[in-house]
């Protein structure tokens, strides 16, 4: 019933920023935890961040931590992911994710909804 449509996805120079945003339908955003997701080109899919329900709590893959901060705005059924420091190897399609619960937050089959996918392209 879920529905989640990914935006903000580019082409930026390396060391630079980009905010993703994902949208949600429904009245119950608040009952979700989120994630964020990503495959390159040949590679799997892999965990990139997620929060919890309220927000309060998050994770991060190490390959990003630093660099990445996820965050959600329930008032207008909004997950964000803010990329800065951008390095080529970050180049994927970026995926948003909805579950209920947390545990097991970093792997992608805890997942039941996700959205099309927004590709991200940093130039080296």
């Amino acid at each position: 019933q879920v529905q989640l449509v990914e935006s903000g996805g580019g082409l930026v120079q390396a060391g630079g920023s980009l905010r993703l945003s994902c949208a949600a339908s429904g009245r119950t955003f608040s009952s979700y935890a989120m994630g964020w997701f990503r495959q390159a080109p040949g590679k799997e899919r892999e965990f990139v961040a997620a929060v919890s329900r309220t927000g309060i709590r998050t994770d991060y893959a190490d390959s990003v931590k630093g660099r990445f901060t996820i965050s959600r705005d329930n008032a207008k059924n909004t997950v964000y992911l803010q990329m800065n420091n951008l390095k080529p190897e970050d180049t994927a399609v970026y995926y948003c994710a909805s579950r209920v619960g947390y545990s097991g937050y970093d792997e992608s089959r805890e997942y039941e909804y996700w959205g099309q996918g927004t590709q991200v392209t940093v130039s080296s």
